[in-house]
């Protein structure tokens, strides 16, 4: 039987951004193992139900202590090395940095790196520390029967113009998909008030701080007649927002900071626009493709990630990243043509149906792990 290893940020990442794809190579007769920082016994025994084997991944997915980042680098080492795996899958740019080495200091014979955003560490110009890492990864990558997946072209060309992968060595899959049928269209519920939502972590580079602004501005005109739903939890991030941040500007009932919400439908069923101001650098932010399935208008910036979620005035507007009277212009605009709203939401399910089906991109990872096992077993195992 091949081996997989899934390697993830957190299990609660894994679960909300690739449990269908370790849930089809399960299915496909492969062993799979899920290496993920523990945050929630629950999380982690919801992995092990789907068949999966669970191992802990030690360190702080949003650290920057070198020593630290060094004993990921040593504890997947001694992982692969142990487990003996076929092909081992890393997602997010930490993991490929420090799985690409381990993978080719032990010799994995397949591996499949894929990049889901870079953060604000990479936008442009890059500094010297973000240059080292591009260097460090080339180091890494640069193997036999490796491949590289982007969620947006210009990964794809970043990674290219540091002479990272080929395009031979390219897969391409816009975002982490979604579940078209339990994320099914809606129409707007009837409300007193338009519903403005915003979901991800309470980080400042995701927007959180320019909504806030935006919602100030349009307070004063329209304080009875727009809500604002932050939902999302607290973060580890050096650029985390805190609680007390949160309680001094959400006051309840014109912006409300929800919290961490695993009832994603609901939340986006209820709500009319979905507001998602980052300028961290996105692969494809999954919370707003989910978004389009449901039907909803968009309102995001026009930078890395955010943008492919976006036709400019079909399903909704691309405002300037770090702009909050352009943010509150666009909300505006949408709050008060209802019948805008409810085309654009349309468009948004349509585009969703085209661009975002969950089981396309399943099929993608099924086919390059297949790949990945059949290349090494045609060479025996040499790199």
């Amino acid at each position: 039987m091949a081996k997989v290893i899934i390697v993830a940020n957190t299990d609660y990442f894994f679960l909300s951004h690739r449990k269908a794809i370790g849930a089809r190579a399960i299915s496909d007769g492969y062993e799979v193992i899920v290496a993920a920082k523990a945050t929630d016994p629950a999380k982690v025994a919801e992995i092990q139900q789907m068949g999966a084997r669970y191992i802990d991944l030690p360190g702080n997915p949003t650290g920057r202590n070198l020593m630290q980042e060094l004993s990921t680098f040593r504890f997947l080492s001694r992982l692969y090395r142990k487990e003996h795996p076929d092909v081992v899958h890393h997602v997010g740019v930490k993991n490929v940095l420090w799985g690409s080495l381990a993978a080719k200091a032990v010799r994995v014979p397949g591996v499949l790196n894929a990049v889901c955003g870079l953060g604000v560490m990479f936008n442009m110009p890059l500094t010297r520390t973000a240059k080292m890492i591009l260097r460090f990864i080339r180091f890494g990558a640069s193997r036999k029967n490796a491949l590289m997946l982007f969620q947006n072209t210009e990964d794809r060309e970043l990674f290219q113009e540091y002479g990272i992968v080929d395009d031979k060595d390219c897969l391409f899959a816009k975002g982490s998909g979604v579940d078209l049928e339990e994320y099914a269209f809606t129409p707007p519920l009837p409300h007193d008030k338009t519903i403005v939502a915003f979901s991800g972590r309470m980080v400042e580079d995701k927007g959180v701080k320019v909504l806030v602004e935006a919602a100030s501005l349009l307070k004063e005109k329209y304080g009875d007649s727009l809500e604002f739903r932050l939902c999302g939890g607290l973060s580890t991030n050096p650029n985390a927002l805190s609680a007390q941040w949160l309680a001094d500007h959400c006051d309840g009932s014109y912006i409300r900071w929800m919290g961490n919400r695993t009832d994603m439908v609901e939340m986006l069923t209820q709500c009319d626009i979905m507001a998602f101001p980052s300028y961290y650098r996105e692969g494809v932010p999954k919370a707003v493709i989910e978004a389009t399935a449901i039907g909803r208008p968009i309102v995001t910036t026009d930078s890395v990630g955010c943008r492919d979620t976006v036709d400019e005035g079909i399903n909704g507007f691309l405002v300037p990243p770090r702009d909050a009277q352009a943010l509150a212009d666009a909300i505006e605009k949408l709050h008060l043509n209802p019948e805008m709203r409810l085309d654009m939401g349309r468009a948004s399910r349509r585009k969703a149906e085209k661009e975002f089906d969950i089981r396309e991109v399943v099929d993608l990872h099924s086919s390059a792990y297949k790949s990945l096992i059949e290349n090494s077993y045609k060479r025996k195992g040499g790199l």
